[in-house]
């Protein structure tokens, strides 16, 4: 029961970060420019990757619900099958590879997961985009990758060093036992 509460505890504080991230946003281009990143790499990082994968499938259920979670306060399956919904979808296997790197203490094997991962996540929510907005792959990667992919990059190592911080200064938080 004890682990329960802790996972509960722990998915509803990182769901929480998670939108908070998501109202930062600079309206630019197709795709606004948010903190939710940094969000989801320091979610794979902290959590691992069960739940990682957790956490993010339960903000996109409650976005999907109608909980105004998403950027710009917005809630409903609509945000998810819209335009920028495919960035969305590939936070489940972009916050799969940062937690891949929970255990690994290799500093390029760390950010090499993170970026694989950052550059699927790019991959399906530029085709995702392209394919709605029917206008061709390249003009949907200027669109809504290009501007982005400096300030997201920046966003893994901030959430890997913060991560660093967290741990060494709160190892005894729930958040860093008994995770896969």
């Amino acid at each position: 029961m004890k682990s329960s509460s802790r996972n509960i505890a722990q998915i509803a504080l990182m769901v929480s970060i998670i939108a908070i991230c998501a109202q930062i946003a600079i309206p630019i281009g197709g795709v606004p420019m948010t903190l939710q990143t940094f969000a989801i790499a320091l979610c794979g990082y902290l959590y691992g990757m069960q739940n990682g994968i957790l956490t993010v499938s339960v903000y996109l259920a409650l976005g999907i619900l109608g909980m105004p979670i998403f950027t710009g306060f917005a809630g409903s399956a609509a945000v998810l099958f819209g335009p920028t919904g495919g960035f969305l979808f590939g936070f489940l296997p972009f916050v799969l590879c940062c937690g891949c790197t929970k255990n690994i203490r290799s500093p390029f094997g760390l950010y090499l997961f993170s970026l694989i991962g950052l550059v699927i996540c790019h991959i399906i929510g530029i085709s995702y985009f392209s394919f709605l907005s029917k206008i061709p792959w390249i003009s949907a990667w200027l669109t809504t990758s290009f501007p982005y992919f400096l300030k997201d990059i920046l966003s893994l190592l901030f959430a890997h060093i913060l991560t660093k911080k967290i741990r060494q200064r709160l190892p005894h938080l729930f958040l860093f036992r008994n995770q896969t």
